[in-house]
Formats: C-alpha cells, structure tokens, sequence
C-alpha cells in the first residue's frame, strides 16, 4: 500500500493531537491536516489531498462528523471515512447495512487508542473495506433462520474477524492456523453466504454486509 494521507476532524484538543501522534508512528501514514469543526475542514478540502477522514460524530457546530462525512463523500467519493464515538450508535450500523456503504468505518474512542486498531481502520478504510469496532461485533447476535446457521464456529469467528478489518496474515496469527486455512476458510464463508464476487463491491465488503443483514443488536 502507498503512504495513506489523513485528516483528522476532532473538537477536543488533546484527543485531536493523541490521534495525530499515534498515526504518524505508522510510516505508511501521512497526517494531512487536523481540524476542530466541519466548516474548517470543508473551507480548506480543495487544497488538501487525503485518502481518509477520522471524524468524530459528536461534532460541535452546524454539522456532525455523519453528516460530515456525507459532505465529504459527496464532493470526493473515492474518500474513506473512519467515525469516532463514545457510544454505541446502531443506527448507523443499520444505515450502512441499508446503504451498503463501503469505505466507512466506526470506532469507539476508547479503541482508537490502541494504535494498531487506528492504523487497520484507516488503512482498511482507505482500500474501500468496512472495518466495525470489536465492541460493536460482540453486541450483534444472529437473526432466526439466519444464514449464519450454515457456519462452523470457526467460520464465524473468521467472518467476525474480517468484520474488524484484520488482512488474512493477522487472522492466521489470532486464530493460530496457516494463511492458506484461512483463505480457504474464507471461500467457504463466501460459498455458504451466497457472496458473488464478481459485483461492484469487494468481496470482503459484500461479507460484511451480509454479516450485518443477519444480525441484531442484543
């Protein structure tokens, strides 16, 4: 992957600058621009070049990091856009399984912390992926005669993972198998979702969202 440029969109200072400092330790990031508001962000987009904006909903101001993101999306579509919370917002889950979003993805704060969980959303946001907190993953529970029936444990603990933005390499590590198990674990998953990838959206995208279409908020 290419050095990923980011702008980082958060009103309060010192989490603003903790986000900062932790990208920049990754040489394959470049911090673009950090901004407090969506205006400032907006009034300066032409002259930045980014792949991906971190925004955090809870913006002050005429716009929050949602609807910001619409914004931004808008005016450079290719853009990725990781959300910051403090809480759990199912409602923009259902939004992304409704809209088939890919390319944005949700952190809570308390996980963006964990520099190695900031760096997999930026850097899976930027290639198009869906990357879902971990919190948000263990609060979503399989729908009646959902089609994640069909899966082993492990093909759902792998299905999870992806959801989470982990590359095959670091599923083969958490889970102690060799890549190659995972990459056939994963055909299986796309076989028994019925996952067809030959459409527009990534097959990992697809996955992700067929996660979500079969499962509910516990």
């Amino acid at each position: 992957m290419s050095q990923v440029s980011v702008v980082v969109v958060e009103d309060e200072p010192l989490f603003r600058e903790m986000l900062a400092i932790a990208l920049s330790t990754d040489p394959e990031i470049r911090i673009a621009g950090s901004f407090s508001n969506a205006a400032d962000v907006l009034a300066a987009a032409n002259a930045l070049s980014f792949d991906v904006a971190i925004l955090d909903i809870q913006l002050e101001g005429h716009m929050n990091g949602h609807e910001l993101g619409m914004e931004l999306r808008r005016l450079r579509p290719a853009v990725g856009i990781v959300l910051l919370s403090n809480y759990l917002e199912f409602a923009f889950i259902k939004a992304l399984r409704r809209r088939r979003m890919s390319g944005w993805s949700y952190l809570l704060k308390d996980s963006a912390t964990d520099v190695a969980t900031l760096v997999r959303a930026v850097k899976g946001t930027a290639q198009g992926d869906i990357v879902l907190d971990s919190h948000i993953t263990a609060h979503l529970e399989a729908r009646k005669e959902s089609r994640l029936a069909a899966l082993t444990d492990r093909e759902r603990e792998i299905l999870r993972l992806i959801a989470q933005g982990y590359n095959n390499r670091a599923i083969a590590e958490r889970v102690n198998i060799t890549t190659k198990s995972v990459e056939n674990t994963i055909n299986r998953v796309f076989h028994k979702m019925g996952i067809d990838s030959s459409g527009d959206l990534q097959p990992r995208v697809v996955a992700v969202l067929a996660y979500l279409a079969e499962t509910r908020a516990r």
